[in-house]
Formats: structure tokens, C-alpha cells, sequence
């Protein structure tokens, strides 16, 4: 018994299958987390630390990450650099701490599935440090080209490459017919 649906017809059929499946998908909810800190969140430290480190339970992508150390003030700037990304692990330099009192470590990554992340870690300065705040500048990280690609460009290529593959099968099918 021969099937009424010719091939273009069976061909976009697939297609359609496929796009439906692959665009009913749910989005991935799981963004970056941050695991651990130096300083530990909450903790005491006698001597300030040579650089603040923030890791995080996933990759978080290499550009528009921000990360800034706030005095006791609240709005004096301690990074002494620019914020580096490796992986999961993203870090500042800082400058000699001053003033005995709360700090806090406040930052802003871009987690592997492109959306932004962010908060604080507040640590205490229990013994003052010989330095001085700087001028209010984030430490932001520089773009570099070797980070993960974003997953929206792939979605949306196989959707438009799913949609025409459809549309070529139902011209093909009519023109046959």
C-alpha cells in the first residue's frame, strides 16, 4: 500500500516535528551561584587580603563582570585592578584595607546562560590598615573573546533554519501535486 503523503510532505512533517520539540523546550532556570568567597562572608580578618575572590558553582561568562570592595563608608573603592574571570573563579587585586570596620564585596557576573547575577559578601577589617581609598571605580572585567557562546544564537539559527526547511518542503509538495 503506498503512503498518500509524498516525501517533501513527509520531509516537512519531520521538520515541524523537530521544531516543536526543540522550541517547547523550557529555558535552562539554573544560573551561576556563588559557593565561596576570600574573604568568607561574615568572617573577621585582622589583615586585609591581597585580593578578593568570588567562585562560583558554574562558569560565569568573561565580560560585563563587576567587582567592587565598599569600605566602612559604604562608598570608598579598595581594588587596586581590574576583575579577572577564570572559569568559575573571578578575583580583584585589592589596595592595602584602612579603616577597622565592615566591608563588603559587592559584584555583578553574567552566569553561562547569559543572565546577570548578583550581590555581597559582607567581611569585617577587626585591626586598621595602613591605606587609603581610592576614586569610586568599579573593577570590571574586559571582554575576551575566548568565553562560552550564548545558547540564544543556536536556538534561533534551528528555528529559522527549521522554518525555511518547512517552507521549501510545502512549495516542493505543491509543485508536485
Amino acid at each position: 500500500m503506498t503512503s498518500r503523503w509524498s516525501f517533501p510532505a513527509r520531509f516537512a512533517a519531520a521538520l515541524a516535528a523537530a521544531g516543536a520539540v526543540l522550541l517547547g523546550a523550557p529555558a535552562a532556570d539554573a544560573h551561576s551561584v556563588l559557593v565561596a568567597s576570600s574573604p568568607a562572608a561574615g568572617a573577621s580578618v585582622a589583615t586585609g587580603p591581597a585580593e578578593a575572590v568570588l567562585e562560583f558553582d558554574e562558569p560565569v561568562e568573561n565580560r560585563f563582570t563587576e567587582l567592587a570592595v565598599l569600605g566602612p563608608d559604604g562608598t570608598s573603592h579598595w581594588e587596586a585592578g581590574a576583575a579577572s574571570v577564570v572559569d568559575a573563579r573571578v578575583s580583584a587585586p585589592l589596595r592595602p584595607l584602612g579603616p577597622a570596620g565592615a566591608y563588603t564585596i559587592r559584584y555583578r557576573v553574567t552566569s553561562a546562560d547569559g543572565h546577570p547575577v548578583s550581590g555581597t559578601v559582607p567581611f569585617r577589617l577587626t585591626v586598621a590598615g595602613p591605606g587609603a581609598a581610592a576614586p569610586a571605580v568599579v573593577a570590571v572585567a574586559r571582554p575576551g573573546g575566548d568565553g562560552p557562546v550564548p545558547l540564544w544564537p543556536w536556538i534561533t539559527g534551528g528555528a529559522v533554519l527549521l522554518g525555511t526547511g518547512y517552507a521549501v518542503a510545502r512549495r516542493l509538495s505543491r509543485a508536485h501535486a
